[in-house]
């Protein structure tokens, strides 16, 4: 084992030895393996924001064996969904690629503004899929949040008491804060903070806009000067939030973007010492050969060895 993943695992000693173990497995897999660094890909927006908005670019991607192979072939360090997409292509895969059950989530059927997800799976459910991880939703911005920090802590204590990693999707969403907000710097530490406290040992955030929301926060911003003009910074703020760095920070790759785009965020996560990205519509929604090209500039980006275009 390389001795980063080993600093790695030593800010987790409080766990049991099955924690660890999978925290390892991830670490070591794929084509980052070894590097500390993460590229996940998660596969829950079909449930999410429907399966015709999500699948439609790309048809192949409504098999849900389509993304086990391609997790597999592109060299993500895990692959996450919920349970249908994993019951349908486990038994074909056993082994290959390591899993994270996704136990909650929200469908854009539902009329309000509010935010609050629905427990779909187990940790029961995670164990008998061999996953290494359950993954778990937060919305810091719902007036229901407290309901989901309850749910969360119980599922953390659940899984890792069976040996499994705690991933958790920590997003402000929410009538108490305007869409600006979700994105804001100090918004952003913030969420990552909560989700650092109730339990989580690798979480997923929005990456992060320059502005300072709440109006606490601007002052202290202000009174000592913390630096978020620079993408970098603001990465290297957000890792600072979760306990100095001592908990795994990974960015959201969001809705389909422009592939530069992508990759100048990812340099900032490189710079700014963040673990990495999960990247799910802005991969599955490409056709499987343009994807390929792109996970690859990617991983040249966290490995530090950007040179040129990977053979297929």
């Amino acid at each position: 084992m390389k001795e980063r993943v080993r600093e790695i695992l030593s800010w987790y000693a409080n766990e049991n030895p099955g924690v660890r173990t999978n925290l390892a497995r991830i670490l070591n897999h794929g084509k980052l393996g070894g590097t500390g660094k993460l590229l996940i890909l998660p596969v829950d927006q079909g449930f999410e924001i429907g399966p015709v908005r999500s699948f439609a670019p790309n048809p192949e991607a409504y098999d849900p064996r389509y993304h086990f192979q391609f997790a597999i072939d592109a060299g993500f360090s895990a692959y996450a969904a919920p349970i249908g997409f994993l019951e349908a292509g486990v038994s074909d895969y056993c082994g290959e690629i390591p899993l994270i059950l996704k136990c909650n989530s929200m469908d854009s059927l539902q009329s309000g503004n509010e935010f609050k997800s629905t427990i779909t799976s187990t940790v029961e459910s995670a164990l008998r899929l061999g996953c290494v991880g359950i993954g778990f939703t937060i919305y810091t911005g719902s007036t229901l949040r407290s309901e989901m920090y309850e749910q969360l802590s119980e599922f953390a204590a659940q899984a890792k008491a069976a040996g499994l990693a705690v991933v958790v999707w920590s997003y402000p969403f929410g009538i108490n804060l305007e869409r600006e907000e979700w994105r804001s710097v100090d918004t952003t530490a913030y969420t990552t903070h909560i989700a650092a406290q109730i339990g989580a040992h690798i979480i997923k955030v929005l990456f992060p806009t320059s502005r300072v929301e709440q109006t606490a926060a601007k002052e202290t911003y202000q009174q000592y000067q913390i630096p978020v003009e620079d993408p970098a910074d603001r990465i290297r703020h957000i890792v600072q939030a979760a306990f100095n760095g001592r908990r795994l920070v990974i960015f959201s790759g969001g809705p389909f973007n422009d592939e530069e785009q992508l990759l100048a965020q990812a340099r900032a996560i490189r710079a700014g010492g963040g673990f990495g990205s999960i990247i799910g519509r802005n991969s599955f929604q490409r056709k499987k050969e343009d994807a390929q090209k792109l996970i690859n500039r990617l991983i040249d980006i966290y490995a530090d060895e950007e040179k040129h275009e990977h053979p297929l």
